[in-house]
């Protein structure tokens, strides 16, 4: 198996387009197929660390800060999930690639969703990891029970203007280990470097305002969504719960909206898939993108 964490496994790049300068990792051999990563919040494309390496044996790998994310730029507005898809393959037509196969977590399967709708010729398969997916996954209430609360709550405090920013502001180090490690099935999981990392981007001016401006876009990006319910969505998708995660059941509630859904669920694991269980992940998604590349169905 080869080496997790390793910074010698990607490089760092930057392209501007459309006036938006946005930040990418990548990894792999240049002609090979292109699998996209793309994260969630509180997070950046370093939440793909440990599956980078596993991938890029054998895949061109793309790891790309969402517009409003990590090291990219955070646009005043655009954070509907169609914009920001629309923002992404931008980004994918600049780098000249037109195929890829899809991953996204948290947030980021927000905008997968939204990208394999807007852009179905260009996905060959999409996998879709522990996500409040709005106006699909994400329930139209959230559950007021103490023992669920805790993973979904703050969908509706980032929703409210200004308040979270004012109060998260000079204690986004407390913000974060609360949020990474309660909804971790090992809160160890995150190393010291890796908070270090995850408050340097927090703590970025503009930062906090993008990340709330996702959630307080949700009813767009929900209404969106809906609107391709009863036009079913043909790629091959993968949805990828956690035994310990935010959303028990991902592959459910993607079958009214995708012709062929394929559900595993990862145990021992909580909401960070792609960081507590790299290895079981990219087992999972390297047989998914095998059989379709076969034109096989397992």
């Amino acid at each position: 198996m080869h080496k997790l964490d390793s910074i010698n496994d990607y490089s760092h790049h930057f392209a501007t387009i459309n006036g938006i300068r946005m930040h990418y990792l990548s990894a792999g051999k240049i002609d090979a197929e292109v699998i996209v990563l793309l994260a969630g919040f509180p997070q950046s494309s370093y939440a793909w660390r440990k599956v980078i390496p596993l991938l890029s044996e054998n895949y061109r790998v793309i790891a790309a800060d969402l517009p409003g994310q990590g090291d990219s730029d955070y646009p005043i507005d655009g954070y509907d999930t169609d914009t920001v898809a629309a923002r992404i393959n931008a980004l994918l037509e600049h780098l000249n690639i037109h195929k890829i196969h899809l991953v996204g977590h948290d947030i980021g399967a927000w905008v997968a969703f939204s990208f394999a709708n807007c852009f179905p010729d260009v996905v060959k398969t999409v996998s879709l990891l522990d996500a409040g997916i709005p106006g699909v996954t994400l329930a139209d209430s959230l559950p007021v029970t103490l023992d669920k609360a805790y993973k979904t709550w703050h969908f509706a405090f980032h929703m409210v203007q200004d308040l979270p920013e004012s109060l998260i502001a000079g204690r986004e180090a407390v913000y974060l280990d609360w949020f990474l490690k309660k909804k971790a099935a090992n809160p160890f999981i995150f190393e010291d470097k890796d908070m270090q990392e995850y408050l340097r981007i927090l703590s970025k001016p503009g930062s906090l305002r993008a990340g709330m401006a996702f959630y307080r876009s949700v009813a767009e990006s929900a209404a969106q969504n809906k609107k391709n319910q009863n036009d079913l969505l043909r790629v091959p998708l993968l949805a990828v719960s956690a035994d310990q995660g935010s959303i028990p059941d991902m592959a459910t509630p993607l079958r009214k909206f995708v012709q062929n859904v394929i559900g595993v669920t990862i145990g021992n694991c909580g909401h960070f898939i792609p960081e507590e269980q790299p290895e079981l992940l990219v087992q999972h998604m390297l047989n998914f993108i095998g059989a379709y590349r076969f034109g096989l169905e397992n």
